[in-house]
């Protein structure tokens, strides 16, 4: 077994086809079918179920994959340890939940003093982000914070505190109205909703629907309209607030309040160029005057 048994192994988990697999490596099918063969004869154990539409991992494959995604990112870790210094080249990859109104300039910034590095963005809610980063799928990710550590094999970095409140469209409503509207919200794991539902639960609101949606334009269109009510950080709708366009609501103190902060993986190596995102991240966060226009 080779290193490079192993990124084959997780091309074809990725794909779940051989030949599709294959074809991303620029490899033979034959070969790769042999690596997986290998594989297999030399842990005495099947790590795939065939079947006509493709391939799905056996337990004892899914327990592979978890050890090569370590392996892997420490040998990727170890190759970055060698190239640490004050102009990082590679790539870092990053995530983030939708709303974090100063990510533009963080990203922007960033790019413009390390330009050689290849910085990617994946979005997603708190709980999936954080899964990312665990498993080493992610170099770091802002998330929401829940007052403590969120979880203990993470680092966290403060990044700044967020007001949550609920939005309706402008037609004038009370606070008891806008519970019985249908509440549209991100997908399960994000920390918004996680905070909606516990207002709700506390208060004994049975919403009378919850409708999920992928991203805060869509659910600020919805909103628009008069859809529903959503719970968003004031700082991602202030501007539409200020020209009329939403109403924003206050809900109690121990419901509004919540953190984001930078996550990365405690076991990882920290490489230059993720200590540099950090340092921007640092100086970001001090300076005022983040506003666009267009929102």
């Amino acid at each position: 077994m080779d290193l490079k048994d192993l990124s084959i192994f997780m091309k074809v988990v990725e794909f779940g086809n051989i030949s599709k697999a294959a074809k991303e490596l620029n490899y033979v099918q034959s070969n790769v079918s042999a690596r997986i063969q290998k594989l297999e004869e030399e842990l005495h154990t099947p790590l795939f179920h065939r079947h006509n539409r493709g391939m799905v991992m056996t337990p004892e494959g899914r327990q592979l994959l978890e050890y090569a995604e370590k392996i892997v990112s420490l040998v990727t870790d170890m190759k970055k340890a060698f190239h640490h210094s004050e102009t990082p080249t590679g790539k870092l990859e990053i995530g983030s939940v939708e709303t974090v109104i100063k990510l533009p300039f963080i990203l922007s910034s960033y790019n413009k003093r390390y330009e050689h590095i290849d910085l990617s963005l994946t979005t997603g809610v708190t709980d999936q982000l954080i899964d990312e980063v665990l498993n080493y799928r992610l170099d770091g990710a802002f998330v929401t914070g829940r007052g403590s550590r969120v979880h203990p094999d993470l680092i966290q970095y403060d990044v700044f505190d967020e007001e949550l409140v609920l939005i309706s469209d402008t037609n004038p409503a009370t606070l008891e109205q806008l519970k019985e509207r249908p509440f549209l919200v991100f997908n399960r794991g994000c920390g918004y909703r996680s905070k909606l539902e516990e207002w709700l639960r506390d208060e004994q609101v049975a919403p009378s629907k919850l409708m999920e949606m992928g991203t805060l334009e869509t659910i600020l269109g919805s909103v628009y309209s008069g859809l529903g009510v959503s719970f968003v950080p004031r700082s991602t709708v202030k501007h539409h607030e200020e020209r009329g366009l939403i109403q924003c609501h206050e809900v109690p103190e121990q419901y509004s309040k919540i953190q984001t902060v930078f996550i990365r993986k405690k076991d990882a190596f920290l490489t230059a160029s993720l200590e540099k995102f950090i340092d921007t991240i640092h100086d970001c966060k001090s300076k005022e005057g983040y506003n666009f226009p267009f929102l």
